[in-house]
């Protein structure tokens, strides 16, 4: 073997490099120490040290030698000159001396050459690099050429905790060097070109983690040999030991994770099926047809999405139904699609080209510092998976196990659910969801909260140790699975009581439905005005049919999102004369283009930032897009000319911004030729906002509450971070008295005051909002005939009482409860 020496200008750095090395390498390999002068705690180096570590490390194979800086170099240079009669060749490395040492040890304890142990060495920050997501620093070349046939093939299993870490890729290039084989290696499902495992650097930079599966091909006269021996390591946990299962929980059990969609459900435990791995049993054919396969699977997989957009429309709305718009423009994302066809042009079939694109695309992700955008990585490799499927037509969802009992409801138990997955779940049959990973703000929490079924997600690997058909009762609101309850006879209860509460929601939800187009009119006779949020025509079609009594905010962003090129003025103004015609005369409010943070525009160049959500969106987009807008501006006058329509500037925070965005008006005014007078309000999701509503009270003629942002800006809790869960469940204080402050400033300027986030939607809030003054609120169009029906017959002075009380709340929890109260006695009033 290549011997190795250390030489530092401190013995100790030297003896620790060391000690590291021969965690990786094999108790033969020749590691020898020269640090320090040869005198307790002084730093230098010494020729006559260096020297002597120098011989005893020597073999026919040569000596390899690695110095840390300065006169290490010199001493080391001097000891070479000095060797007489040495019986092998010695080579100095300028490689980094930990990284390097380490490297260096495990290629030669796996018996490669001194040329190659050095290669190892000088490429050895690539490990590091490929772990913290560098691509600057890449593996070393100098064993990667693959062989053009292999004898053997196999995949083999990463189960280990850490995945290939150091010291697991050192015993495997190690098993390899024991035979005479030319192994290869890459991680299932890319499209790389596979790497020599004779490379601990290559081996490491595979970033191969817990849960992957490795392409293993051999080749050479004891290529079965390496192969068998490489499957008995990988049993072993690649030298860390056998994966400890996960014990299922005891019966009693209760699982704690977030609160992802509300309701309780009782049913059976079933375990989702893991996909298939992506990966490809067949030879490429030439990079044309490969290409245009490509392009055939675009097309197929652009199919399945619409098709599930338009189920999930139906179903839920258009807002939920977005989430597959964004999945549309992935679909011609070149940041996605450029390397798949670059790894098709070098050779790889296109599955694995297009999986492997999604799996980099999806790390990218992962790295965002934004929680909320770094879950969007789900969405990438839902898109890739979809493609795939596409190509190969055997790599389809997931798809439930299923129950003996098919009539049961059952609980879905997965480690994480995609937006297509959960999409294409029967209601009818599933009654909750509960997962390992993921948090409410991801794309499937939220389709599941509007298809109405109850989420736990973040319960941790524990509940995918639970069998299938273990009773579970899930807590969608209070983020809860509680497994197999020792008192048989509690659980049934308590999934009975649930189940009747559900039974009694949906009754309750059904006579709401048949009052939906009755005006909300508490007991003096006082109206509730009751709109809908809409992002499409469908939306504003399905408002109307729900009962709505216009539409309080129209997302523009639907015309925007997922294209090249931005919409034209007349493009813009027929989309929103359709809305209005199909609203039958209902007032239309139309709030302008809110992009930026997690909405970006492909066919508008934002620059990146730090922190997105403190950074350029909503108007701020505008203003600083001063074309972009008015464009926006003279499709609304054009349109309002012959519809009731308004107008609501999205991010508001100064006066500035106002009298900015009514200069422009009155230019769109000049230009159009349209002198209809239209209201411009604003929506209040700062609490700059709230706190300056009396000062901008006089520029605008309404306020419209964005109780989603202003929740996250006051509680200084991102939603997107599923830690903050607590800090941003609704009605907080804080919250409620911002809302208080707006609607107080309003008043006195004789403006009114509308709420357009989640809390409109949810009874309980809507009765503390009428109590603090809000006259209007608009919501999902399918919570409209329950949040009318809630507030029929209120007394607006009890309202107002419970309102008062919310606001000394200690807690969203505390000031909820008010509201409830309040609501559950106005019910049962109703009932008799």
């Amino acid at each position: 073997m290549v011997g190795i020496v250390v030489v530092s200008h401190s013995d100790a750095l030297a003896r620790g490099v060391v000690a590291l090395a021969r965690e990786m390498s094999p108790p033969e390999l020749a590691l020898e120490v020269a640090g320090g002068i040869g005198e307790a705690g002084v730093l230098g180096t010494s020729a006559e040290l260096v020297g002597a570590a120098i011989e005893r490390a020597m073999s026919a194979d040569g000596v390899l030698v690695l110095m840390d800086l300065g006169s290490a170099l010199m001493s080391a240079e001097l000891a070479v000159e000095l060797l007489e009669g040495a019986s092998g060749p010695v080579r100095l490395s300028a490689a980094p001396l930990v990284e390097g040492t380490v490297a260096a040890a495990a290629s030669a304890g796996g018996g490669a050459t001194l040329e190659q142990v050095a290669a190892e060495a000088d490429g050895a920050l690539a490990m590091k690099s490929a772990q913290i997501g560098d691509a600057s620093a890449g593996a070393s070349g100098a064993l990667t050429a693959p062989v053009a046939s292999a004898d053997a093939e196999a995949e083999l299993a990463v189960e280990n905790e850490l995945g290939l870490h150091a010291r697991p890729a050192a015993r495997f290039v190690e098993t390899v060097g024991r035979f005479d084989a030319e192994v290869l290696v890459a991680r299932a499902g890319s499209a790389a070109t596979p790497v020599s495992a004779r490379s601990l650097t290559n081996i490491v930079a595979l970033g191969a983690r817990r849960g992957d599966r490795l392409r293993v091909r051999s080749s050479g006269p004891q290529a079965r040999a390496a192969l068998a021996a490489l499957q008995e390591l990988a049993v072993g946990g690649f030298g860390d030991g056998p994966p400890v299962p996960t014990a299922p929980p005891a019966a009693g059990t209760v699982l704690r994770g977030v609160a992802a969609s509300r309701g309780v459900a009782g049913g059976d435990a079933q375990p989702l099926v893991p996909s298939a791995p992506l990966q490809s049993r067949r030879d490429a054919a030439s990079p044309e047809d490969e290409r245009a396969l490509l392009e055939r699977a675009l097309d197929g997989a652009r199919a399945a999405v619409s098709a599930d957009r338009e189920r999930l429309r139906a179903r839920a709305g258009a807002g939920e139904a977005e989430i597959f718009d964004a999945h549309l423009a992935l679909l011609d994302d070149e940041a996605l699609l450029e390397p798949a066809r670059a790894a098709i042009g070098s050779g790889a079939p296109a599955e694995l080209a297009i999986a492997d694109a999604a799996e980099q695309l999806a790390a990218v992700y992962r790295r965002l510092e934004n929680p909320l955008l770094a879950e969007r990585a789900t969405d990438v490799l839902d898109v890739g998976r979809r493609i795939v499927a596409a190509v190969t037509a055997d790599c389809g969802p997931s798809e439930p196990k299923q129950n003996d009992n098919d009539s049961q409801y059952r609980i879905l138990v997965a480690d994480e659910l995609t937006p297509s997955q959960t999409a294409g779940l029967d209601r009818e049959r599933i009654a909750g969801i509960a997962t390992a990973r993921g948090s409410a703000t991801a794309h499937a929490a939220i389709i599941a909260r509007a298809l109405g079924i109850p989420a736990v997600v973040g319960l941790g690997e524990s509940i995918l140790a639970v069998p299938a058909g273990t009773r579970l009762l899930l807590d969608g609101t209070g983020g809860t699975v509680t497994i197999a309850p020792a008192d048989r006879a509690g659980a049934e209860q308590a999934v009975a009581d649930a189940e009747a509460r559900s039974e009694r929601g949906r009754a309750q939800a059904a006579a709401a439905r048949e009052h939906a187009h009755q005006p909300a009119l508490l007991a003096g006779g006082e109206q509730i005005e009751i709109f809908a949020n809409a992002g499409s025509l469908a939306d504003a079609q399905l408002a109307v049919e729900c009962g709505a009594e216009g539409v309080g905010l129209l997302r523009t962003e639907f015309l925007f999102l997922g294209r090249a090129e931005l919409p034209g003025e007349d493009e813009q103004a027929e989309t929103l004369r359709q809305i209005a015609v199909a609203l039958g005369g209902r007032p239309l409010i139309v709030r302008t283009l809110d992009a930026g943070a997690d909405k970006p525009l492909p066919a508008l160049a934002l620059a990146a930032e730090t922190n997105p959500f403190l950074g350029v969106r909503g108007i701020r987009v505008g203003l600083r897009n001063p074309e972009l807008l008015a464009a926006q501006l003279r499709a609304v006058l054009r349109v309002a000319a012959e519809h009731p329509l308004k107008l609501m500037l999205p991010m508001v925070a100064t006066v500035a911004e106002v009298v900015a965005v009514r200069e422009l008006l009155e230019q769109a005014r000049a230009q159009t030729g349209v002198t209809v007078g239209i209201e411009l309000g604003i929506m209040v999701e700062v609490p700059a906002a709230a706190l300056m509503a009396a000062e901008l009270a006089p520029h605008v003629d309404f306020f419209s509450l964005g109780t989603n942002d202003l929740t996250q800006y006051t509680m200084a809790a991102e939603r997107g971070n599923a830690q903050l869960e607590p800090l941003l469940a609704e009605p907080q204080p804080a919250v409620l008295r911002l809302v208080r402050a707006t609607v107080a400033a309003a008043d006195a300027h004789g403006r009114w005051v509308g709420v357009c986030g989640e809390l409109a939607g949810d009874p309980a809030a809507a009765v503390l909002l009428t109590g603090l003054g809000v006259s209007e609120l608009s919501m999902a169009p399918r919570l409209i005939p329950e949040v009318k029906q809630a507030l029929r017959g209120l007394e607006l002075g009890r309202a107002r009482a419970a309102a008062a009380l919310a606001l000394e709340a200690t807690s969203a929890e505390g000031a909820r409860a008010h509201g409830l109260e309040l609501l559950s006695g106005s019910l049962r009033a109703a009932r008799r």
